[in-house]
């Protein structure tokens, strides 16, 4: 039967790909009130738990969309991650200890994917968002305002969609990145790694992650909800070549019986390769490239899905704002504010993978002897562990460098992140963002200017106590800090002048989202 063409459709944002960067741009787009559609080639969500840790940042993310309380119920706390090595335990890190007073999440949650989308789609529903399955993107051209998609349906029949701009969230062999002809440069590891949720008893099964190291092999296990589940993933034994017809049979299994462990039951096993590359560029016109669509690297650290959910947090509120009329240039610092970390990030999972897998005499004394007594001392440090806490929770990024951040105001800087802290009434600082709008935060007294201004922009103002808390985290007293929808300062104002913030939005035409309501 010859392929039909039904009628055009058209939407503000065009999503293609439903893993979970895909469905958190829908999320704040939809909250942000913007017509988008979302769709998947797959007839179903994934069923299978693929990435597994969920960040504080991520986590910071979700309570301003009102889901971090659910999200963190659904899930197991990791409090704390043990490193082994030739069966020996040799250092701890508790991530609440480390976290204490950095987020509001001090701790890594373990929440396997299958269950993280699931949770997400019903999410969208609840706003009236189906995501539209069974719908392949065929073609790609941009045209003046709008971009022009080709969408085939599982049975022939063709769709046109137009839409004021594109979002490829369709993973690492993406569509959209490939009819934009962007280069996703980079390599293959050569070993071939397994992944198992699995049923076990012994020393690994303590409800905290596990790194262990032993001659050529390695074992990572992260704790599931239930006390004898865990995730482990590992080397295979077979030939690194062969990638079919591999079984639970052709695991390693001394590194699991040095450890006193021992696993009763395999419940789901898959075998893959990691890959690191890095698109060329994250945007070409219109069209947008977002989550492993942009970037892939190795699992080390557990930075993936949350490194794409970034994304979609940082070019959602963007797409809003232009499409409410912000300065069309706001979209321009989307490509270098995400690239820099992706690549940084695929540069240090790159190094640490390849001294984690490398069978080389040196590597092996390095994982088996240095690291771990390099980690047994360097762990007993205070500000150790919190700077991993930070490196590792995604909350010491930062856009310094972006077009978007200027000022200083204490230590903090244009592009930070704003810190965290806690008020005397037990409430927190981060309260405010749930409103995704641009707003101003004063930590004392504001001038009766600044409060007259945002009164007369429609911008909200949130004044708190100057308290030491608020000095240690580095804010400064009276100060103004213009505060973007996603939480970072894009304005750092130490002497807390309206017409600095006024310059700030004229810039960029930057009109509150409560400002335009009331219009």
């Amino acid at each position: 039967m010859a392929a039909q063409t039904s009628s055009l459709r058209d939407t503000d944002v065009l999503i293609v790909g439903a893993g979970p960067t895909g469905l958190v741009l829908a999320l704040w787009l939809a909250r942000l009130g913007i017509r988008l559609r979302i769709i998947d080639k797959a007839s179903a969500a994934g069923t299978t738990s693929r990435a597994m840790a969920v960040q504080a940042r991520t986590l910071e993310f979700y309570a301003q969309l009102g889901i971090a309380d659910q999200v963190a119920s659904k899930g197991r706390w990791a409090q704390a991650v043990n490193l082994w090595s030739n069966a020996r335990h040799r250092a701890r890190v508790e991530f609440q200890a480390a976290g204490a007073g950095i987020s509001p999440f001090p701790y890594a949650l373990i929440y396997p994917q299958d269950e993280h989308e699931r949770f997400l789609i019903e999410c969208l529903s609840s706003l009236g968002i189906t995501v539209e399955r069974n719908l392949q993107l065929t073609s790609l051209e941009q045209a003046g305002h709008y971009v022009r998609a080709e969408i085939l349906h599982s049975d022939g029949v063709k769709e046109f969609c137009t839409a004021a701009y594109i979002a490829g969230c369709d993973g690492a062999h993406s569509t959209v990145r490939e009819h934009l002809g962007i280069g996703f440069p980079g390599g293959t590891y050569d070993h071939l790694f397994y992944v198992a949720d699995v049923e076990a008893n012994g020393e690994i099964l303590n409800n905290e992650l596990n790194v262990t190291f032993d001659g050529d092999d390695f074992l990572v296990t992260f704790p599931l909800k239930s006390n004898s589940h865990a995730r482990f993933i590992g080397t295979v034994r077979d030939d690194p070549n062969r990638t079919t017809d591999l079984t639970w049979d052709n695991v390693s299994k001394k590194i699991i019986r040095d450890l006193r462990t021992s696993v009763e039951n395999v419940n789901w096993f898959s075998t893959y390769r990691v890959h690191h590359r890095v698109a060329d560029r994250f945007r070409a016109g219109r069209a947008f490239l977002l989550g492993d669509a942009a970037h892939i690297h190795s699992p080390v650290g557990g930075q993936g899905m949350n490194t794409g959910i970034g994304d979609a947090v940082n070019l959602a509120w963007k797409l809003a704002a232009v499409l409410r009329g912000a300065n069309p240039n706001l979209l321009d610092s989307y490509d270098p504010e995400r690239i820099a970390f992706a690549r940084r990030l695929v540069s240090t999972t790159d190094r640490a993978f390849t001294q984690v897998t490398s069978s080389s005499a040196l590597a092996r004394i390095v994982r088996l002897d240095l690291a771990p007594l390099f980690a047994s001392v360097f762990f007993a440090s205070t500000t150790a562990r919190r700077l991993l806490f930070r490196t590792v929770s995604q909350t010491s990024i930062n856009y310094r460098g972006s077009k978007l951040s200027s000022g200083l105001a204490g230590y903090l800087r244009g592009g930070d992140r704003l810190p965290w802290v806690q008020t005397t009434d037990g409430a927190d600082n981060f309260a405010p963002l749930r409103s995704l709008d641009w707003q101003v935060h004063v930590y004392g007294k504001p001038k009766p200017e600044l409060e007259s201004f945002c009164n007369q922009r429609g911008l909200a103002l949130h004044v708190f106590e100057d308290r030491p808390e608020t000095r240690r985290a580095g804010l400064k007293h009276n100060a103004a800090y213009l505060i973007r929808p996603d939480g970072y300062i894009g304005l750092a104002e130490p002497y807390g002048d309206a017409a600095k913030i006024a310059s700030y939005l004229d810039t960029h035409r930057i009109t509150p989202a409560r400002a335009a309501a009331a219009a």
